[in-house]
Parts: structure tokens; sequence; C-alpha cells
């Protein structure tokens, strides 16, 4: 089973935010040790939709990303009746997409986060801090669900370049081979954190290997 976070890898993405400068929220944590490219952190509890998905990774990535995007954006019911827009991390916001009188919009944040199992990917998108369970927004398509993870440590190993299935498990091995020499015994399965859009220059794209311990 393998972890697969993935930062802005969708089309949708440009078409809503090219030109556009803004700042996106990420989760909230600790560091507790650094070492070069390597970081021990403890990660705060947080809220994520998510939803499962079939087909290949490219497939899944797209296929959950829209629906997911599809709930923040408004294909939602809010809690506090008729329309709330709930501006992101910067200065910029969007409308939802669903009927204003019963929807509300949701910020983005980063990264987004899959899984594999089955066959299926489970996809999700880590929730503003501002919000708890609930008071959330119900999601409009039963495919989506909320849920609350709780505090994790999580050992971190950043990269550039592209992130492809190799370069990731050779990151992944080295992560292992670290903690093993610190003694620390990983208690989760290997993710993939992207955080650059996809136009990104492959050499300035911030990538992270990561499992919980």
């Amino acid at each position: 089973m393998i972890f697969v976070r993935l930062g802005w890898l969708c089309a949708l993405f440009v078409l809503l935010f090219a030109n556009v400068a803004m700042a996106i929220e990420e989760p909230n944590f600790k560091l507790v040790e650094k070492s070069g490219n390597f970081e021990l952190r403890l990660y705060a509890p947080r809220v994520v939709a998510e939803t499962l998905v079939d087909g290949s990774l490219n497939d899944a990535s797209s296929a959950g990303f829209r629906r997911i995007a599809d709930y923040i954006f408004g294909n939602n019911t809010s809690h506090k009746g008729g329309s709330e827009k709930i501006s992101m991390t910067s200065p910029v916001t969007m409308a939802p997409k669903a009927d204003e009188a019963a929807s509300e919009k949701i910020s983005m944040t980063a990264p987004v986060t899959m899984q594999q199992s089955a066959g299926q990917w489970r996809m999700y998108f880590v929730m503003p801090s501002q919000y708890t369970l609930s008071t959330l927004p119900t999601p409009n398509n039963p495919a989506v669900t909320l849920r609350e993870l709780p505090e994790t440590r999580m050992a971190v190993l950043r990269f550039s370049g592209l992130a492809g299935e190799e370069k990731t498990a050779t990151k992944t091995a080295e992560l292992i081979a670290w903690l093993k020499s610190k003694h620390i015994t990983p208690t989760g399965t290997p993710e993939l954190a992207r955080y650059n859009p996809p136009w990104t220059l492959p050499f300035l794209r911030r990538n992270e290997v990561m499992v919980a311990y």
C-alpha cells in the first residue's frame, strides 16, 4: 500500500488560478529535528475531505481532484444555511460553483493526498485550519466524505525535480535508511507530497516523501 500526496496536478487549477498570486495554507506542524533535507515533524490534528477513485495513478489523480474540488468549490450544503463565502489564505477568493442559496465555498490547502488500497486510490484534501469536523459543510456528493486525522509524527525527506515512481522509491529508501540509523521504526506507509503547480520548472519544485513513525 502506498500513500501518495499530490500538489496541484490538474488543469482546473490552471484555469482558475493562472496569473493569480496566491498563498496556500499547509498543514500545521512543529519541527522536532532537522538534518540536511531530513526532518522529524509533529503534525497537529487536521480534518480532511476524501474520496476513493479507481484507475491508474494519473487517471485517479484527475478524477479524485475534480471530485473533491467540486466539493470545496461549492457542491455542498452549509450548516449555517444559505451561502457563506470563505476567503483563501491569500486575498484571492472564488465563488461557489453550486447554487449560492445552499452552498459554501471552502479555501484550498496543499498538499492533496492519495492512498492506494485494493485497486483504488483514496485522495484527500486537508481542510483549512479554521474548520472542525462539525463546522464543515456537508458534501452533496456521497463519494466525498469528511474525517478527522489525529496528531501524527512524520519523518520527511525533501527533494526537488520530477517525482516519478523510480525517484520516489529511491528517496523513500533513503528516508527509511535514515530512520534506521536513528533507531526509529516507521509505523505508517510512505507518502509523496508535491507542492507546486504543474508548470513549475523541475529544479524549482518542492517534493517530500513522508512516513509516520
